[in-house]
């Protein structure tokens, strides 16, 4: 996790503090405060709407407090700081087929084995793969082999904070956030930001619209030239959350499309 004391992860651990506002951020690791129903009474959060079952089938909620995609119907893609390493792991639970985390009809798999990026340090390649010991009968999301697709609005969608410091949600939230180039986003992080590994989305000028705390390793995506949803984007950093001139930073899937490819192969 970076050391910044800004630049927080987007994932949920307990204990950590939570800077994000009206966003799909994630959090940190470990030990996520489960879905509490008063944080899901609303209807919308700040930025965000609550997404219809089935809309987005391939959303998995990871138990230690962030999100993920089924890459495969027994391979989760999410965030490496989501994770501890690489190896054998059974300690984590995935839920998908729900919107709502507390829906009988959702269906679990425990973890078998994890593989973090090579090299994965805390700066940047910011991508983990989860293996499950049974698939998750759900449509999966195809990821982004090329830059193509990494400009115009995108979509996330994700159980974290709807506000800054604000309780996990018990319903999947929706959003749109624009692209931010490289340029534009240097000039809100610095050096923090590393080109080429991450991409930037959100409302410059306004904020209000981001992931937060908890929303760590779930997918940022747009629709290809097929009409079909294609990730382009792992919810990875912000500084808060829906900051205005703070955007979102997500690993850009393009990058390492080859490297996920064949850590998958690895994982069997």
């Amino acid at each position: 996790m970076r050391t910044h004391p800004k630049h927080l992860k987007r994932a949920t651990a307990a204990g950590a503090i939570a800077l994000a506002a009206v966003s799909l951020q994630p959090a940190a690791a470990h030990a996520a405060p489960a879905p509490t129903p008063g944080g899901s009474a609303h209807s919308h959060v700040v930025g965000g709407t609550r997404a219809d079952q089935g809309e987005f089938p391939f959303m998995v909620r990871l138990s230690m407090g962030c999100g993920g995609a089924l890459y495969a119907k027994d391979i989760v893609l999410t965030a490496a700081h989501c994770v501890d390493g690489s190896g054998p792991d059974t300690s984590i639970t995935a839920t998908g087929g729900a919107v709502d985390l507390q829906d009988p009809a959702g269906v679990k798999a425990n973890s078998t084995q994890v593989l973090q990026a090579p090299g994965y340090n805390g700066k940047g390649k910011d991508w983990a793969l989860i293996k499950l010991a049974k698939p998750i009968e759900q449509p999966t999301l195809k990821t982004a082999d090329k830059g193509t697709y990494n400009k115009g609005d995108f979509t996330i969608a994700g159980w974290g904070a709807d506000k800054e410091g604000g309780d996990q949600q018990r319903y999947l939230l929706k959003a749109a956030v624009p692209f931010i180039d490289d340029a534009a986003c240097q000039q809100a992080y610095g050096d923090s930001l590393t080109p080429g590994e991450e991409i930037c989305a959100g409302k410059l000028d306004t904020g209000g619209t981001d992931t937060c705390q908890g929303d760590s390793g779930g997918p940022m995506f747009r629709k290809d030239d097929a009409g079909q949803w294609i990730q382009v984007g792992i919810v990875s950093w912000g500084e808060g959350c829906a900051r205005p001139g703070k955007p979102g930073v997500y690993t850009e899937v393009s990058t390492f499309a080859a490297d996920i490819a064949k850590a998958v192969a690895q994982l069997g």
